[in-house]
């Protein structure tokens, strides 16, 4: 995607109770080495979990709190692509400012005190736009992506080498003090070499040994790359990777991308992975003798503007990750992972300093137990039964394990996390609408409602025809992804005898199109619209078309939505028509593919810079008291205020059609609330199992994406210019920011949950933690309940067994704090209620 420790340390006892392999690339690093067990990192061996983080995907306001939330989580290492696309627009034109400012991010995760993977590629990958290669690079003579070709690996090393060099003087690489611990080259290549011959197996060779010259100083990577030559660790990326074994022995296991959710498409359903699943498959991973684990995404952040790939992929890029799109801990998911990673970390130096010995405790159950001679001792004990709970015997005593599940044993006695066990608060996240409010600096801002400015675009070749031609070209072709648009035109003339003109029939219009939509105007009308989706890109279009007799213009609007992103070959995908026909005639249906068609690249209000602030204060826009609805090709206009607070803000567009929106020039992205399908989706997800990313699918029957993430850092206190083009026809007065707000967050914990106390394993006290973000408080409590409470979050009710002093209690350990974690002991509850009942705490909180 699309996704470190002790110096040469021999650790002796009596006998040789472990003895790894140091490979000879350790000589070569002085801060950064490995060995068949794990990395070193400043001599030190080191266990290590990190969290993809895509600079590009936010914004640098956003950049330190999201590093500091990825800490809080208990994240060791922060690892992003570069993008070469966004660093290098046009040959030898290299720009790193704003969202692309590479070394003011790195620097950000350096002054945290983290450590940083750096996956230069600069394939990506990554469902961004053409894999994150160049748009021009394609049209360089002779070029071929991705294999044993001059052009392509000529531009590759260039890039690579400057982005090195970049890391190199701001002394970033750890051989000189700096975070990042690992480099990678290339991406996902092994499952597309074949498909290039001797080419591919060449070029694998070249971008490793290219790579390895650069001199960083510290290991490099490739993932899924089985034939990575040594000294180059090959990783995994998967949903689960306790089975991967690397290359060579004398290399440890990395794990490059876990996937805890799956990327989006406009009008695809909405695919959730349950945390007590991601939670097993990260046990799992270390159990089995992982090292370095890289959660892809962490952090998915907005494919803001025309950034994101597929094609067909939506503007949020989400994953139903960790941290929310727009920067906000996604509970439960958040803080079941952190639990976990906490728990891990207790095993730390059993995990890193012995080897494992697997103890078989049933037919679907074992424990891989770590321990030495002086009584350290770490077990991680799997039920791998996906329907079952199990009771088993470990070590004379008897544990209880949930179907699917793994249970983490830091001192081999108590249990102190079991992946099945959720016991992290919830938080129920909502869009506050907010009308959209004049600006303060705007002579109409007296007027309700808000006053709009509009621009209306006339179907097909605007100024100038680019050229003309006797059948279709390609999309891509035409516009080098310079815009999303391209006009093919043509006319058809009816003669006034036609049948269908004395019956009132209409005509049908068929167009076959590679890609990868299409709104179908006749004689400036639009007729209607047509697309492919996330799966298959190309299309076929059928629709009634209203004709008259004599000259017909045919006006057909061809989009892109993203580039393909990957595959072998991938770069000579197309888009655009390549069949347009009409049916319904007396002559029989007329093929108009090979006639004249006039072509023009691009739609006009991009011509004239309506989008941007500048640009557009040169223009005619029309002064409107409403903006007009359902009419296509229309550019609107605002001069509005920023929402109140400071909560993250989304741009509502459920009621409009499809198109691309600005705020003070800022590309917001394509939108496009098209529905998913109304069928194959769940209410509830049942985490037992493999996952794979249909499994848990929801949203069906609503828009693949309602919201769009406008960063609070692109508004002005006032006078903040608002543009939305809007392609087919939408109701712009319905247009809403909404504030994404924590309205209530909820938790349960039962006093038999896992849980412990890092000084002490044998207290094993259950406890349960609150906390409201960005620096809330929390204000109020719903619901207090110790004893038997019953129901879920937001329809709690009081069991049976109910300790009356619960709600004082909870009150005051936590009203008017951050956060607060309270104890299920006999000092704070009536633990003498009810005995024999496995009692437990439930609450529901407010934050203001």
């Amino acid at each position: 995607m699309a996704s470190t420790s002790c110096t040469l340390v021999v650790f002796i006892f009596f006998s040789c109770f472990l003895c790894f392999y140091i490979s000879p690339f350790a000589e070569a690093a002085s801060n950064v080495s490995y060995d068949s067990r794990s990395l070193f990192v400043d001599g030190e061996r080191k266990l290590l979990i990190s969290a993809a983080i895509h600079y590009p995907r936010s914004v640098p306001a956003m950049w330190p709190g999201l590093v500091k939330t990825a800490k809080e989580g208990g994240i060791d290492v922060i690892e992003t692509y570069v993008f070469w696309n966004g660093h290098e627009p046009s040959p030898g034109n290299y720009y790193f400012g704003g969202r692309y400012d590479l070394p003011k991010f790195v620097k950000i995760v350096q002054d945290a005190g983290m450590l940083l993977i750096l996956r230069i590629g600069p394939f990506v990958a990554a469902e961004w736009n053409f894999g994150g290669i160049p748009v021009w690079l394609h049209y360089v003579p002779g070029t071929v992506f991705r294999t044993d070709n001059e052009p392509f690996k000529h531009y590759m090393q260039n890039f690579t080498t400057l982005i090195v060099n970049m890391m190199k003087k701001e002394k970033f690489f750890a051989s000189q003090g700096g975070p990042i611990i690992l480099a990678q080259v290339e991406n996902e290549y092994g499952y597309y070499e074949a498909a290039y011959g001797e080419g591919g197996k060449s070029y694998t060779q070249w971008a490793a040994k290219m790579a390895l010259s650069q001199n960083t100083g510290v290991p490099w990577i490739m993932c899924q790359q089985w034939d990575a030559p040594d000294p180059v660790i090959n990783t995994c990326n998967s949903f689960y990777c306790d089975d991967f074994k690397p290359s060579y022995s004398t290399m440890p296991k990395i794990w490059t991308e876990n996937w805890p959710g799956w990327f989006k498409t406009f009008g695809g359903r909405d695919p959730h992975r349950p945390a007590e699943d991601v939670a097993y498959s990260v046990a799992r991973f270390f159990q089995k003798g992982g090292s370095v684990h890289n959660y892809y995404m962490y952090h998915g952040g907005t494919n803001f503007g025309r950034t994101s790939g597929g094609p067909f992929i939506t503007t949020s890029y989400d994953y139903d990750a960790p941290i929310d799109e727009y920067g906000l801990p996604r509970y439960p998911k958040y803080g079941h992972l952190k639990e976990l990673h906490r728990a891990i970390k207790l095993c730390e130096q059993a995990l890193l300093n012995n080897k494992p010995t697997l103890v078989h405790l049933g037919s679907q159950q074992e424990a891989d137990v770590y321990e030495d001679e002086s009584g350290t001792c770490s077990a991680f004990i799997a039920n791998l039964d996906d329907k079952n709970e199990k009771t088993i015997q470990f070590r004379n005593a008897s544990y209880t394990l949930p179907a699917w599940s793994v249970s983490i044993l830091p001192d081999c006695k108590n249990v102190v996390y079991n992946t099945a066990k959720v016991g992290s608060q919830t938080s129920t996240i909502e869009m506050i609408p907010e009308q959209l409010q004049p600006s303060s600096a705007s002579p109409h801002k007296d007027l309700k409602p808000l006053s709009w400015e509009i621009y209306v675009e006339k179907p097909g070749i605007w100024g100038e025809a680019d050229f003309t031609k006797n059948g279709f070209v390609d999309h891509i072709n035409t516009t080098k992804d310079t815009t999303d648009y391209l006009w093919y035109t043509t006319r058809l003339n009816v003669d006034e005898n036609e049948e269908f003109l004395k019956k009132g029939n209409k005509p049908t219009l068929l167009i076959e199109s590679k890609g990868h939509a299409l709104h179908a105007f006749v004689n400036g009308i639009l007729q209607a619209s047509g697309s492919g989706n996330g799966t298959v890109s190309p299309f076929k279009f059928k629709s009634s078309v209203s004709l008259k007799a004599g000259n017909n213009e045919i006006a057909i609007l061809s989009m892109t939505v993203g580039l393909q992103n990957a595959g072998s070959f991938y770069e000579w995908v197309g888009a655009g028509l390549t069949s347009v026909k009409i049916k319904g005639l007396k002559s029989g249906i007329v093929d108009l593919s090979n006639t004249t068609w006039t072509y023009k690249v691009g739609v006009e209000g991009e011509h004239l810079g309506l989008y941007d602030v500048d640009g557009s204060k040169h223009t005619n826009w029309t002064s409107v008291s409403t903006p007009p609805k359902k009419q296509p090709l229309t550019w609107y206009k605002a001069i509005v205020d920023p929402p109140r607070g400071n909560e993250p803000i989304g741009l509502d567009m459920v009621h409009m059609g499809k198109g691309l929106a600005w705020l003070n020039g800022e590309q917001i992205g394509r939108y496009w609330p098209r529905k998913a399908p109304t069928d194959k989706c769940v209410k509830t997800c049942d985490y037992r199992g493999k996952f794979n990313p249909d499994k848990c699918n929801m949203g069906c029957g609503q828009p693949s994406q309602r919201w769009y993430h406008v960063p609070r850092s692109w508004f002005k206190p006032s006078g903040n210019v608002l543009v939305i083009f809007e392609e087919k026809g939408g109701d712009p007065t319905q247009i809403r920011f909404s504030r994404r707000k924590l309205t209530s967050l909820c938790a349960h914990v039962s006093e038999d949950h896992p849980s412990f106390s890092t000084n002490n394993l044998q207290k094993n006290i259950a406890s349960l933690e609150i906390k409201c973000p960005m620096n809330m408080h929390i204000s109020a409590f719903k619901f207090a309940s110790y004893g038997t409470p019953t129901g879920t979050c937001d329809s709690y009710s009081v069991g049976d067994c109910h300790d009356p002093d619960s709600t004082f209690i909870v009150e005051k350990r936590c009203l008017n704090k951050t956060a607060c974690i309270i104890e299920l002991t006999k000092e704070n509850f009536k633990t003498e209620l009810c005995p024999g009942t496995t009692k437990k705490l439930a609450v529901q909180a407010t934050c203001s």
